[in-house]
Protein backbone atom coordinates (compact mmCIF):
# COMPACT_ATOMS: atom_id res chain seq x y z
CA UNK A 1 0.00 0.00 0.00
CA UNK A 2 1.22 3.84 -0.89
CA UNK A 3 2.64 5.58 2.07
CA UNK A 4 0.37 8.71 2.27
CA UNK A 5 0.33 11.91 4.60
CA UNK A 6 -2.39 12.63 6.75
CA UNK A 7 -3.94 15.46 8.51
CA UNK A 8 -7.02 15.91 11.22
CA UNK A 9 -7.24 19.41 11.43
CA UNK A 10 -9.06 20.46 14.73
CA UNK A 11 -9.60 23.93 15.98
CA UNK A 12 -7.11 23.10 19.06
CA UNK A 13 -5.00 20.33 17.30
CA UNK A 14 -3.64 18.96 13.98
CA UNK A 15 -3.32 15.75 14.04
CA UNK A 16 -0.71 14.12 11.72
CA UNK A 17 -0.16 10.77 10.60
CA UNK A 18 1.62 8.86 8.14
CA UNK A 19 1.17 5.36 6.82
CA UNK A 20 -1.45 2.96 4.76
CA UNK A 21 -4.10 2.37 7.10
CA UNK A 22 -4.97 1.71 11.18
CA UNK A 23 -2.30 -1.14 11.45
CA UNK A 24 0.80 0.98 10.07
CA UNK A 25 -0.14 4.54 11.24
CA UNK A 26 2.53 7.03 12.82
CA UNK A 27 0.89 9.58 14.59
CA UNK A 28 2.33 13.49 16.20
CA UNK A 29 0.08 16.60 16.93
CA UNK A 30 0.64 19.85 16.60
CA UNK A 31 -1.08 22.73 19.00
CA UNK A 32 -3.28 25.06 16.24
CA UNK A 33 -2.16 28.15 16.71
CA UNK A 34 -1.32 31.46 13.79
CA UNK A 35 -1.52 29.76 10.31
CA UNK A 36 2.60 30.14 9.86
CA UNK A 37 3.08 28.37 13.07
CA UNK A 38 0.79 25.44 12.60
CA UNK A 39 1.95 24.76 8.70
CA UNK A 40 5.65 25.00 9.71
CA UNK A 41 5.59 22.62 12.37
CA UNK A 42 3.27 20.48 10.42
CA UNK A 43 5.41 20.56 7.54
CA UNK A 44 8.54 19.39 9.83
CA UNK A 45 6.72 15.87 11.19
CA UNK A 46 6.07 15.31 7.30
CA UNK A 47 9.66 16.24 6.51
CA UNK A 48 10.77 13.83 9.07
CA UNK A 49 8.45 10.67 7.42
CA UNK A 50 9.52 10.93 4.35
CA UNK A 51 8.91 9.31 1.31
CA UNK A 52 5.17 10.29 1.21
CA UNK A 53 3.23 9.39 -2.11
CA UNK A 54 0.22 12.03 -1.61
CA UNK A 55 -1.68 13.80 1.36
CA UNK A 56 -4.75 13.73 2.70
CA UNK A 57 -6.69 16.46 4.38
CA UNK A 58 -9.44 16.90 6.61
CA UNK A 59 -10.44 20.46 7.94
CA UNK A 60 -12.41 22.25 10.31
CA UNK A 61 -14.34 24.59 8.14
CA UNK A 62 -16.17 26.08 6.33
CA UNK A 63 -13.62 25.53 3.56
CA UNK A 64 -14.19 25.17 -0.08
CA UNK A 65 -13.86 21.11 -1.41
CA UNK A 66 -14.31 21.65 -4.85
CA UNK A 67 -11.28 20.52 -6.83
CA UNK A 68 -12.82 23.09 -9.94
CA UNK A 69 -12.65 25.89 -7.61
CA UNK A 70 -10.38 28.49 -7.46
CA UNK A 71 -10.29 29.07 -3.91
CA UNK A 72 -10.17 24.92 -3.60
CA UNK A 73 -8.00 23.99 -0.19
CA UNK A 74 -8.54 26.78 1.49
CA UNK A 75 -10.61 27.81 4.95
CA UNK A 76 -13.43 29.85 4.28
CA UNK A 77 -15.44 31.55 6.58
CA UNK A 78 -14.33 29.92 9.82
CA UNK A 79 -15.11 31.90 13.36
CA UNK A 80 -11.07 31.59 13.74
CA UNK A 81 -10.58 34.70 12.14
CA UNK A 82 -6.20 34.34 11.55
CA UNK A 83 -7.47 31.15 9.10
CA UNK A 84 -10.17 33.21 7.39
CA UNK A 85 -9.83 32.61 3.57
CA UNK A 86 -6.49 30.50 4.23
CA UNK A 87 -5.13 28.34 1.26
CA UNK A 88 -4.64 25.27 3.33
CA UNK A 89 -4.03 22.74 0.53
CA UNK A 90 -2.34 24.99 -1.78
CA UNK A 91 0.41 25.62 1.55
CA UNK A 92 0.60 22.38 2.47
CA UNK A 93 0.92 20.80 -1.60
CA UNK A 94 3.90 23.74 -2.08
CA UNK A 95 5.89 23.31 1.16
CA UNK A 96 6.04 19.47 0.27
CA UNK A 97 5.80 19.33 -3.28
CA UNK A 98 3.18 16.43 -3.04
CA UNK A 99 -0.51 15.82 -4.12
CA UNK A 100 -3.36 16.61 -1.86
CA UNK A 101 -6.83 15.44 -1.24
CA UNK A 102 -9.13 17.83 0.71
CA UNK A 103 -12.65 17.87 2.43
CA UNK A 104 -14.02 18.87 5.83
CA UNK A 105 -13.00 16.96 8.79
CA UNK A 106 -16.35 15.13 9.37
CA UNK A 107 -16.72 13.73 5.74
CA UNK A 108 -12.56 12.42 6.33
CA UNK A 109 -14.09 10.61 9.63
CA UNK A 110 -16.87 9.38 7.69
CA UNK A 111 -14.17 7.89 4.51
CA UNK A 112 -12.49 6.33 7.50
CA UNK A 113 -15.59 4.81 9.16
CA UNK A 114 -16.69 3.67 5.80
CA UNK A 115 -12.85 1.65 4.72
CA UNK A 116 -11.92 0.43 8.33
CA UNK A 117 -15.05 0.91 11.02
CA UNK A 118 -18.20 1.22 11.92
CA UNK A 119 -20.00 2.22 7.96
CA UNK A 120 -18.51 -0.80 6.17
CA UNK A 121 -20.31 -2.28 3.56
CA UNK A 122 -22.54 0.71 3.50
CA UNK A 123 -23.41 2.93 0.77
CA UNK A 124 -25.27 5.45 2.56
CA UNK A 125 -24.64 6.80 6.10
CA UNK A 126 -24.11 9.97 8.59
CA UNK A 127 -21.16 10.31 10.39
CA UNK A 128 -21.74 13.36 13.18
CA UNK A 129 -19.98 14.71 16.28
CA UNK A 130 -20.46 16.56 19.02
CA UNK A 131 -17.45 18.29 20.72
CA UNK A 132 -16.49 21.97 20.51
CA UNK A 133 -19.13 22.08 17.68
CA UNK A 134 -21.60 19.84 15.94
CA UNK A 135 -20.26 18.69 12.60
CA UNK A 136 -21.76 16.28 9.87
CA UNK A 137 -20.94 14.43 6.98
CA UNK A 138 -21.10 10.86 5.32
CA UNK A 139 -21.97 9.15 2.00
CA UNK A 140 -25.38 9.15 -0.38
CA UNK A 141 -25.40 6.14 -2.67
CA UNK A 142 -21.50 5.58 -2.29
CA UNK A 143 -20.66 8.95 -2.55
CA UNK A 144 -19.24 11.56 0.10
CA UNK A 145 -21.60 14.24 0.66
CA UNK A 146 -21.12 17.14 -1.49
CA UNK A 147 -23.00 19.97 -3.21
CA UNK A 148 -22.68 23.67 -3.67
CA UNK A 149 -20.46 23.25 -0.62
CA UNK A 150 -20.33 20.75 1.89
CA UNK A 151 -23.00 19.80 4.99
CA UNK A 152 -23.03 21.99 8.12
CA UNK A 153 -25.28 19.88 10.02
CA UNK A 154 -24.40 21.39 13.53
CA UNK A 155 -26.37 24.71 12.21
CA UNK A 156 -29.78 23.37 11.62
CA UNK A 157 -32.41 24.99 13.46
CA UNK A 158 -34.38 22.62 16.17
CA UNK A 159 -37.19 23.51 18.19
CA UNK A 160 -36.46 25.59 21.74
CA UNK A 161 -38.52 25.60 24.34
CA UNK A 162 -37.21 28.67 25.80
CA UNK A 163 -39.50 28.11 29.11
CA UNK A 164 -37.93 24.66 29.32
CA UNK A 165 -34.24 25.59 28.48
CA UNK A 166 -33.59 29.48 28.53
CA UNK A 167 -30.49 29.26 27.50
CA UNK A 168 -29.96 31.29 24.70
CA UNK A 169 -27.49 29.32 22.28
CA UNK A 170 -23.58 29.46 21.87
CA UNK A 171 -23.58 29.87 18.01
CA UNK A 172 -21.67 33.19 17.31
CA UNK A 173 -23.79 33.16 13.87
CA UNK A 174 -27.13 31.55 15.09
CA UNK A 175 -27.44 31.79 18.38
CA UNK A 176 -29.78 28.35 19.18
CA UNK A 177 -28.99 26.72 16.14
CA UNK A 178 -28.40 22.39 17.31
CA UNK A 179 -24.73 23.54 17.29
CA UNK A 180 -25.11 26.41 19.71
CA UNK A 181 -27.54 24.33 22.19
CA UNK A 182 -25.66 20.92 22.22
CA UNK A 183 -22.12 21.30 21.52
CA UNK A 184 -19.67 21.08 24.47
CA UNK A 185 -19.26 24.92 25.04
CA UNK A 186 -23.07 24.94 25.01
CA UNK A 187 -22.99 22.73 27.89
CA UNK A 188 -20.78 24.34 30.00
CA UNK A 189 -22.27 27.87 29.36
CA UNK A 190 -25.89 26.55 30.38
CA UNK A 191 -24.73 24.48 33.58
CA UNK A 192 -21.54 26.67 34.83
CA UNK A 193 -19.64 23.68 34.39
CA UNK A 194 -18.41 21.00 31.69
CA UNK A 195 -20.08 18.16 30.82
CA UNK A 196 -17.13 15.85 32.24
CA UNK A 197 -17.87 16.75 35.38
CA UNK A 198 -21.40 16.45 35.05
CA UNK A 199 -22.81 13.30 36.90
CA UNK A 200 -24.99 10.89 35.18
CA UNK A 201 -28.09 11.78 36.25
CA UNK A 202 -27.72 15.59 35.64
CA UNK A 203 -30.50 16.81 33.77
CA UNK A 204 -28.04 17.91 31.31
CA UNK A 205 -28.17 14.65 29.77
CA UNK A 206 -31.95 14.10 29.10
CA UNK A 207 -31.91 17.91 27.08
CA UNK A 208 -28.87 16.65 24.84
CA UNK A 209 -30.51 13.29 24.18
CA UNK A 210 -33.55 15.55 23.19
CA UNK A 211 -31.49 18.23 21.26
CA UNK A 212 -29.24 15.65 19.41
CA UNK A 213 -32.13 13.47 18.65
CA UNK A 214 -34.14 16.23 17.05
CA UNK A 215 -31.32 16.98 14.70
CA UNK A 216 -31.79 13.02 13.89
CA UNK A 217 -34.84 12.33 13.63
CA UNK A 218 -34.74 15.16 10.38
CA UNK A 219 -31.61 13.79 9.27
CA UNK A 220 -33.44 10.64 8.91
CA UNK A 221 -36.08 11.81 7.27
CA UNK A 222 -34.40 13.46 4.54
CA UNK A 223 -31.32 11.48 3.90
CA UNK A 224 -32.60 7.90 4.86
CA UNK A 225 -29.46 6.93 6.35
CA UNK A 226 -28.58 2.98 6.71
CA UNK A 227 -26.75 3.73 10.00
CA UNK A 228 -25.74 6.70 11.91
CA UNK A 229 -22.41 6.94 13.25
CA UNK A 230 -22.36 9.26 16.43
CA UNK A 231 -19.05 10.36 17.54
CA UNK A 232 -16.71 13.36 19.50
CA UNK A 233 -16.17 14.26 22.99
CA UNK A 234 -19.72 14.73 24.43
CA UNK A 235 -20.35 10.97 23.27
CA UNK A 236 -17.88 9.66 25.94
CA UNK A 237 -20.49 9.49 28.01
CA UNK A 238 -21.73 6.36 26.93
CA UNK A 239 -25.11 6.63 28.23
CA UNK A 240 -25.91 9.05 26.00
CA UNK A 241 -25.74 6.42 23.08
CA UNK A 242 -29.67 4.57 24.38
CA UNK A 243 -30.84 7.93 25.38
CA UNK A 244 -30.87 9.35 22.22
CA UNK A 245 -31.69 5.99 20.24
CA UNK A 246 -34.61 5.68 22.43
CA UNK A 247 -36.09 9.44 21.68
CA UNK A 248 -35.06 8.94 17.98
CA UNK A 249 -37.08 5.79 18.06
CA UNK A 250 -40.09 8.03 19.71
CA UNK A 251 -39.74 11.05 18.13
CA UNK A 252 -40.45 9.10 14.64
CA UNK A 253 -43.46 7.56 16.32
CA UNK A 254 -43.27 4.43 13.64
CA UNK A 255 -43.61 6.36 10.36
CA UNK A 256 -40.12 4.95 9.32
CA UNK A 257 -38.11 2.55 11.12
CA UNK A 258 -34.99 4.33 12.80
CA UNK A 259 -31.73 3.27 11.85
CA UNK A 260 -28.83 2.26 14.30
CA UNK A 261 -26.93 4.69 16.26
CA UNK A 262 -23.57 3.54 17.36
CA UNK A 263 -20.15 4.75 18.22
CA UNK A 264 -17.22 5.07 15.54
CA UNK A 265 -15.45 2.02 15.44
CA UNK A 266 -12.09 4.03 15.06
CA UNK A 267 -12.49 6.14 18.23
CA UNK A 268 -10.74 9.06 18.09
CA UNK A 269 -8.28 8.10 15.14
CA UNK A 270 -11.53 7.98 12.87
CA UNK A 271 -10.66 11.72 11.51
CA UNK A 272 -6.96 11.24 11.23
CA UNK A 273 -7.44 7.43 9.67
CA UNK A 274 -10.19 9.12 7.05
CA UNK A 275 -7.37 11.40 5.97
CA UNK A 276 -5.41 8.58 5.15
CA UNK A 277 -8.07 7.55 3.36
CA UNK A 278 -8.73 10.57 1.31
CA UNK A 279 -4.79 10.54 0.68
CA UNK A 280 -5.48 7.04 -1.26
CA UNK A 281 -7.58 8.01 -3.61
CA UNK A 282 -5.09 10.12 -5.52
Amino acid sequence: MPHVGAIEAGGTKFVCAVGSGPDDLQVGEVPTTTPEETIQRTVAFFKAHQPISAMGIGSFGPIDPNPGSATFGYITATPKLAWRNFNFAGAIRDALGTDVAFDTDVNAAALGEFRWGAAQHLDTFLYLTVGTGIGGGGMVNGRLMHGRTHPEMGHIRVPHDREQDPFPGSCPYHGDCLEGLACAPAIRARWGQGGETLPDDHPAWDLEAHYLALGIQSWICTLSPQRIVLGGGVLGRQKLYPMVQAKVVELLNGYVEAPEIVPPLLGSRAGVLGAIALGLTL
